[in-house]
């Protein structure tokens, strides 16, 4: 199964809204909008973190969608996270600049060192460890960002101090 029928199996297995009336309270004013999917998704998002599959059905039907439309859209755009992400999100840049001066190696360290692979978040809940294209840091190449605070020339040594200072390690 594939595509929107594996998102209302995935969102049957999920269980229940995290809360359907504060959900629908959160897509209701935007409905209106012309194009309104992509600010509901980003409002969903911005409330809880990520957009549950469980949520999807939900938008659908307010938005006069369908489920496999909605999906689409989630899983086409990077931005929107369809599982929790960490109390802390590692990106790591990964534009030509980045990758020329080295990013690959970081990338290969983070994972190590964090126990986490590209797109995923520790089990713990503490680290998501994310790529990112371009933080406009590119005369500073490789670069790293930890919430909202970028790193730059960046080596695997300096990504092991930054993840002490930032707690991560």
């Amino acid at each position: 199964m594939s595509g929107a029928g594996a998102a209302v199996a995935r969102a049957a297995e999920e269980g229940p809204l995290p809360d359907p009336a504060g959900l629908r309270a959160i897509i209701t004013p935007l409905a209106s909008m012309p194009g309104a999917l992509l600010p509901v998704l980003h409002a969903v998002q911005d409330a809880l973190g990520y957009v549950p599959e469980s949520a999807l059905p939900l938008i659908a039907e307010v938005l006069n969608l369908s489920v496999a439309e909605v999906h689409g859209v989630v899983t086409f755009y990077h931005w929107f996270r369809r599982s929790p992400r960490g109390k802390k999100i590692l990106r790591v840049c990964r534009a030509e600049a980045c990758q020329a001066m080295g990013a690959n190696a970081l990338v290969a360290a983070a994972e190590t060192r964090l126990g986490v692979a590209l797109h995923d978040t520790r089990a713990d809940g503490t680290v998501t460890l994310d790529p990112i294209y371009c933080l406009g840091n590119c005369g500073c190449a490789p670069a790293v960002m930890v919430d909202d605070r970028v790193y730059g020339r960046v080596t695997p040594e300096r990504l092991e101090e930054i993840l002490l200072a930032e707690g991560l390690a």
